[in-house]
């Protein structure tokens, strides 16, 4: 597999990404690499500033460096659920500041477009769509694969993907609780599980550079949540996994961290007319003497001390710090506008 073998050829040749070709000429041919061998064979050869690799049976790759400046240049970057909504101004927000991104998203055809449009706004290649399911590992593994194929490696991984449901204890059924947790806290997990494989190969060649998994949480993983136990149950063990593999994989230089937006009241998860919080929290009851949505979105409003929801560049800003900053993990960043204070 690709991702087995790639990422520890892109290290050697401290590459910002590779070009993948079935076949043709390069400046060095490495044979007889194996998933078992790799390390010990880069190590062998001399690919530092190497322009291209050529690994028999597998293919050639040519080094690439499609950005030129930006906060994230010669980052590769998965963000998950990112064809609409909140992911897309993240990948968007990403690709601003130099980094190569896929756009993962279980809507294919959506990502596609979007990825085609991105690359239109930010440079040819700098994009890619992968279809993923989050909850699946071997629809999670094929997304690592596709991704160390289009671009070599991978630096930088954003568990954006998520559901909700509110409802009371008796309102919600165990199905709507199962898949609730199932894609808010085991796919991350499963996300982890593969995305780190691919860094601690990179490790392996290149000890000194960082790494970092992102979960996006949310202020419902920082306290409770009414009537909305599933979401806020998830998100509260999902800094929990943080705290965990922040301890496991730190001795990769794998930095891991979650961030824990407030309220985003303009996406679909919100403000979607037919699915969104509003609707479902008027029609739960959640906001007492509510009568219409924009009762809702008002009370919420209130809430929060700067007075407006979160935006996308709010939380982009903390993936921007957290992937600079060298000296901190296994922590729960707050991006409410001062609605919950960490004690």
């Amino acid at each position: 597999m690709f991702y087995k073998i790639v990422p520890a050829v892109r290290a050697a040749m401290k590459a910002e990404t590779l070009a993948y070709a079935a076949d043709g000429a390069a400046e060095i041919t490495l044979t007889g690499v194996t998933e078992e061998n790799v390390i010990e064979k880069v190590k062998e050869a001399t690919l530092c500033c190497k322009k291209s690799v050529k690994i028999e049976g597998l293919g050639v790759f040519t080094a690439q460096a499609p950005a030129q400046s930006g906060r994230l240049k010669g980052k590769i970057a998965i963000v998950t659920g990112s064809a609409q909504g909140f992911g897309l101004g993240v990948a968007e927000a990403m690709l601003a500041e130099g980094a190569c991104v896929v756009i993962a998203d279980l809507n294919i055809d959506l990502a596609q477009s979007v990825a085609e449009d991105l690359c239109k706004k930010n440079g040819a290649g700098r994009a890619f769509a992968c279809k993923v399911d989050v909850s699946d590992e071997a629809s999670v593994e094929n997304m690592i694969e596709e991704t160390v194929k289009a671009f070599g490696g991978l630096d930088i991984f954003v568990n954006n993907a998520g559901v909700l449901k509110a409802g009371s204890l008796e309102e919600m059924d165990v199905k709507s609780f199962e898949f609730v947790t199932k894609i808010n806290y085991q796919a991350y997990y499963i996300c982890t599980k593969y995305a780190s494989r691919v860094m601690k190969l990179q490790h392996k060649v290149a000890p000194e550079a960082f790494y970092d998994i992102i979960q996006i949480n949310s202020k419902s993983g920082l306290e409770g949540s009414n009537k909305n136990f599933a979401y806020a149950g998830g998100k509260f063990g999902g800094i929990g996994l943080t705290q965990s593999f922040a301890l496991e994989l730190v001795e990769y230089n794998i930095k891991v961290n979650s961030i824990c937006p407030g309220n985003f009241f303009d996406g679909p998860l919100w403000s979607n007319p037919e699915k969104g919080l509003f609707v479902q929290y008027l029609k739960a009851g959640k906001v007492p003497g509510a009568k219409t949505v924009e009762d809702v979105k008002k009370f919420y409003e209130a809430k929060v001390p700067m007075r407006r929801g979160c935006e996308t560049m709010d939380v982009a800003r903390a993936i921007f710090y957290i992937v600079e900053q060298e000296y901190e993990t296994g922590q729960a960043v707050p991006v409410t506008g001062g609605q919950v204070m960490l004690n």
